[in-house]
């Protein structure tokens, strides 16, 4: 959320996906890299899958409020019909493939799929997930919505 596709939105005060109020679980980038160098480092993960997500589901529309109380901005998700994001998309210069690709994703999201929880991070590193509100509160402050 702090770059990528979703920056823009952010900064523009309006988070427009395909998502409805379906719930996701936000995995931190943080959680993510580090299970990554444990992976490649330590010979205790070798030949293991980790599936990895953040400590809960939440939807687009509750992350969206959580950045807007951490910068005291005005900040709301919108949902959009899955053709209208497909055309901002391309138009804003994504490949269609890659456009529909992405939108198929945020729909899935849309119909309640990957919802479910698992804890590889836990098993990795030895310790819970990240939750996304302890992102935000670094996130804010560190300017990445101003």
């Amino acid at each position: 959320m702090t770059e990528g596709p979703w920056r823009p939105g952010i900064l523009a005060g309006t988070l427009a996906l395909p998502t409805g109020d379906g719930r996701t679980p936000f995995v931190d980038a943080e959680d993510i890299a580090e299970v990554a160098v444990a992976a490649l480092t330590e010979d205790r993960h070798s030949g293991r899958v980790y599936d990895l997500t953040g400590p809960r589901v939440i939807s687009f529309g509750l992350a969206a409020g959580l950045i807007a109380r951490a910068t005291g901005r005005t900040i709301r998700h919108v949902d959009v019909e899955p053709a209208a994001f497909i055309e901002r998309q391309v138009a804003a210069g994504a490949a269609p493939d890659v456009a529909r690709l992405l939108t198929e994703l945020l729909v899935s999201i849309a119909n309640g799929s990957g919802a479910a929880l698992s804890d590889g991070v836990e098993r990795a590193l030895g310790r819970p997930p990240r939750a996304f509100e302890a992102f935000v509160t670094d996130a804010a402050p560190a300017g990445h919505w101003n």
